[in-house]
């Protein structure tokens, strides 16, 4: 067994496809398919269930996938504190964030750690910012970009990086959202306030940080919310709002950096939610990795 094995397994692990599995590991489907079977026959367990349709990790593969993980980040950080002994520091840091991260925030930080360690490399990966801290406390991403959580997890360190208020948006064209009342006052009360508000189509996250808060919101202005859709993802909440089908909730820096931000407007409505406090989490352990310690130092304390 060696690492670039357990490295194959992982990248099957995570993408249940030999064909995307082998490209991200620049090796033949053959290559990828004789790798697993030599690992399975030195452990004697099956860690696929495969057919000509599907891949599975069996309930041995998904215990294997702990120790691999582990191993190879172990290993990776062993290399890299006897690489930084030797001088310049270089390898690889996988990194997890938003599509709306890589447009308002990395920028800056890729040109700092370009500069003052130019021989790292960043291995990028973008979905939902929702999932950042499961990534990071899987050890398949060594940093991500999110909002701070309600608790952060133990293991965890947050750095900040900036924040963002989380707003109410409508579309331009529907007058009628764009006149809702947006306080109590203008609405002659709480009553009825909650009873303009329970009649709004409202385009929702389907989970995460912003809908617990929206949820909080609603339920200490007595609403019952009208659901016309959930949807995952702020970028895809932005664009249907923009469609007219209904008012939604976002980070503001993800309505700045959408391409369709002209069509919506927002909402001034009180009391705001609380707003993102968006920044750089690690797990503690790979703070003693030096490439990993490097992209974190580029933030200020």
């Amino acid at each position: 067994m060696d690492i670039r094995s357990l490295k194959y397994f992982l990248s099957l692990a995570d993408n249940l496809h030999f064909g995307k599995a082998s490209a991200e590991s620049h090796i033949s489907v053959s290559t990828l398919s004789r790798q697993i079977r030599q690992l399975e026959e030195e452990l004697g367990v099956d860690l696929f269930v495969r057919d000509n349709r599907s891949v599975e990790l069996t309930q041995e593969g998904q215990l294997f996938v702990q120790y691999a993980r582990e191993a190879v980040g172990q290993w990776s950080s062993v290399r890299n504190q006897l690489a930084a002994l030797g001088g310049e520091l270089q390898g690889e840091v996988s990194l997890y964030c938003s599509v709306t991260a890589v447009y308002s925030l990395l920028y800056e930080l890729f040109n700092d750690l370009r500069k003052a360690y130019p021989q790292i490399e960043i291995k990028l990966h973008t979905g939902d910012p929702d999932h950042a801290i499961e990534h990071v406390l899987a050890g398949s991403e060594d940093l991500a970009i999110a909002a701070h959580p309600v608790s952060l997890p133990r293991g965890l360190a947050f750095k900040p990086i900036t924040f963002s208020p989380l707003v109410f948006i409508a579309p331009v064209d529907d007058l009628d959202l764009q006149a809702l009342p947006t306080t109590e006052q203008q609405a002659g009360g709480s009553e009825s306030f909650a009873q303009h508000w329970s009649q709004v189509p409202m385009v929702m996250p389907e989970t995460g940080l912003s809908r617990k808060r929206l949820d909080n919101w609603f339920r200490r202005q007595e609403i019952s919310p009208q659901v016309y859709a959930q949807v995952a993802g702020n970028e895809a909440i932005v664009t249907m709002v923009s469609l007219g089908l209904g008012v939604g909730v976002v980070p503001k820096i993800v309505l700045d950096n959408s391409p369709v931000a002209g069509r919506v407007t927002v909402l001034p409505v009180e009391p705001q939610l609380e707003p993102y406090h968006v920044g750089l989490l690690v797990q503690k352990k790979s703070l003693h990795n030096p490439l990993v310690q490097a992209f974190w130092s580029l933030l200020p304390e």
